[in-house]
């Protein structure tokens, strides 16, 4: 049992030390790096009934509108993820049929007519207020134990960086290198009782930009 407590303890100090290690993103940006203005409603759930199935399935999502004045037309590749407190991850997109998006489209028709599904988009974000672009980017439901919610949203900006991993190597047994972007984090706590998923608010706690 002192083994795997002292394993443990021993990667917990190695992630720590390289999380402390990771920098934050530029003050202010150098004349080739660029990111793209962002509004976002806050997160919010859907419920969607499929044929066949007893019980509707739950989704979350968020809608974000992207503002380009950088001066050029810029490259969208994006990334987009949730983490709760209970170390779960999940990544934008999967297990997420195309009549999602098609209900929440019809649920936000009139505020947002031009509404495109994350995964669908151009992967060009062009330049001015003319070409202002609305998407919607989905999950599936998370664990119904998590307290809190984060949402990681890449691709926003061009601003990178590369650092040594800690402890991998390559086949030559040099450092392996790890690709840093700059990344919007937000952060929510879930309000309400587990078994009234239902009933669940995100409550907002706090917007940061990181290298992720």
């Amino acid at each position: 049992m002192k083994k795997y407590i002292y394993l443990f303890s021993a990667i917990l100090v190695i992630s720590g030390s390289f999380c402390l290690a990771a920098p934050s993103p530029a003050i202010v940006q150098s004349a080739q790096q660029w990111t793209v203005d962002v509004k976002y409603e806050h997160p919010q759930q859907i419920m969607i009934r499929f044929e066949g199935q007893r019980h509707p399935v739950r989704f979350w999502y968020m809608i974000m509108t992207l503002t380009n004045e950088t001066g050029d037309d810029v490259d969208f590749y994006p990334k987009c993820e949730l983490m709760t407190d209970t170390f779960q991850i999940v990544p934008a997109g999967i297990n997420v049929p195309p009549s999602v998006f098609n209900q929440i489209k019809r649920r936000h028709q009139k505020q947002y007519p031009f509404l495109e599904s994350i995964d669908k988009t151009s992967s060009k974000v062009l330049q001015g207020q003319d070409n202002i672009k609305d998407v919607a980017i989905i999950w599936s439901d998370f664990a119904p134990k998590a307290k809190n919610v984060s949402f990681f949203i890449a691709g926003l900006s061009n601003e990178t960086i590369e650092l040594d991993h800690p402890t991998a190597k390559d086949e030559n047994d040099n450092t392996k290198k790890v690709f840093l972007r700059k990344t919007l984090e937000l952060d929510y706590k879930l309000g309400g009782d587990p078994k009234f998923r239902s009933d669940a608010i995100l409550k907002f706690k706090e917007q940061n930009w990181i290298m992720r």
